[in-house]
């Protein structure tokens, strides 16, 4: 299978966050955070935090492996890595301390903030080049949006999706 290129990386976060379907349940685990044969596709310099703490710099490393891309934050001496597979398009973070995949419970971006936070606050990275693309690749869908949520179910697969003031009746 082909590498993920950015644009299909950028889709498949996009489909995650407008609340497309994720088409099969998350097996655990996909494969180590660090594959054997990887293509960089950038390295970010900017701000992320941790558990809803102070933002601080960091560093986000994108990169392909046959099937998945990954996305590393190094925020200190932390490294917490995103991963995205695209057939069937699923997202998950690394669990150090388990040494597996798991799904991730939510996913968000905040256009007003450039932010884009998973689980909650447990981490959360300004991107606006990211968050600027989605604007300009779906402005009929993105026009006067803000918040953007996603939830996700024990199995991977989206259960919820919400916009601005309908993400306030959700109980997460």
């Amino acid at each position: 299978m082909a590498a993920l290129s950015a644009d299909r990386c950028r889709s498949a976060l996009f489909t995650l966050i407008t609340g497309s379907l994720i088409s099969a349940p998350l097996a655990a685990p996909f494969a180590a955070p660090l594959p054997g044969r990887s293509e960089v596709l950038y390295t970010l310099t900017t701000r992320c935090s941790l558990d809803g703490g102070k933002a601080q710099p960091c560093q986000v490393e994108a990169t392909n492996s046959k099937t998945t891309t990954l996305y590393r934050h190094t925020i200190g001496a932390v490294t917490e890595t995103i991963q995205i597979s695209d057939q069937p398009v699923r997202m998950a973070i690394w669990n150090a301390k388990g040494k597996r995949w798991q799904s991730l419970t939510s996913a968000e971006a905040r256009f007003s903030t450039n932010t884009v936070c998973f689980n909650g606050r447990a981490l959360c990275v300004v991107n606006p080049n990211y968050l600027n693309s989605v604007r300009q690749d779906r402005p009929e869908t993105m026009a006067g949006r803000d918040l953007v949520e996603v939830f996700f179910g024990s199995d991977g697969r989206i259960n919820l999706s919400c916009y601005d003031d309908g993400c306030k009746r959700v109980a997460p």
